[in-house]
């Protein structure tokens, strides 16, 4: 046999390896690419969660402290009611996402304890494999209560070192609508959606909010009730 026949030959060999080994290697990436792509979206869902809990302390503890500014102008009032609204809150999104997320893992691990009588898992580590995927209800309430607390302590910091009653109301106001405009905008980039409207629509229930809270407590007050 020949040089060049060889030479022909072993070409052809190597061709026909590239050609095999070519959709190894894209499935492979394909697979890299989907557990990518899966882990980034439980991470928007755990950031979108997150920023909702935040929102959620922000608005009810400064329109908390707001209403009652609305009657009583004492620097120490204001943030103890902000202090009650933090830890009253606070408790309340971790009892109420505990309980809600563990009926969902209740529901899912009964669902699957009837697929493996159906025959619908191969075997026991398949089963464990899933149950490794459900959500954790200690962690959950724990993330939404500190979520809530970070949003509460933000109107809390920004009055808790002024004693002039206006100054306070309008640092307040700002802060927090600082904050809205970013936790809007925020959560619209973690959706897709358009962060300045977004963050407009945030900003303007916000204001809507603590002003309704503002305006029907000073009401109230000035009834003698």
């Amino acid at each position: 046999m020949s040089t060049l026949e060889l030479n022909e030959i072993r070409t052809q060999s190597f061709n026909n390896n590239n050609v095999e080994a070519a959709p190894a290697a894209a499935a492979i990436n394909i697979e890299e690419l989907e557990v990518e792509v899966f882990d980034y979206g439980k991470r928007a869902q755990w950031l979108r969660a997150a920023v909702l809990g935040a929102n959620d302390g922000l608005l009810s503890t400064a329109s908390l402290m707001m209403g009652v500014g609305a009657v009583r102008k004492d620097p120490k009032t204001m943030v103890l009611t902000g202090i009650a609204g933090l830890v009253a809150g606070a408790c309340s999104m971790a009892i109420g996402e505990f309980v809600s997320v563990y009926s969902q893992y209740d529901i899912e691990l009964s669902q699957m304890k009837r697929d493996k009588m159906t025959k619908r898992f191969a075997d026991d580590d398949d089963l464990e494999s899933k149950k490794d995927g459900l959500p954790n209800p200690w962690q959950a309430g724990c993330a939404s209560a500190l979520a809530f607390a970070i949003g509460a302590a933000i109107p809390l910091l920004g009055a808790a070192f002024i004693r002039d009653y206006v100054v306070r109301l309008v640092v307040v106001l700002a802060v927090v609508s600082l904050a809205l405009i970013g936790f809007g905008a925020f959560g619209a980039l973690l959706g897709g959606a358009p962060m300045v409207k977004s963050s407009l629509r945030v900003l303007l229930g916000g204001w809507l909010a603590m002003g309704i809270t503002f305006g029907l407590t000073k009401l109230i007050g000035r009834s003698g009730l």
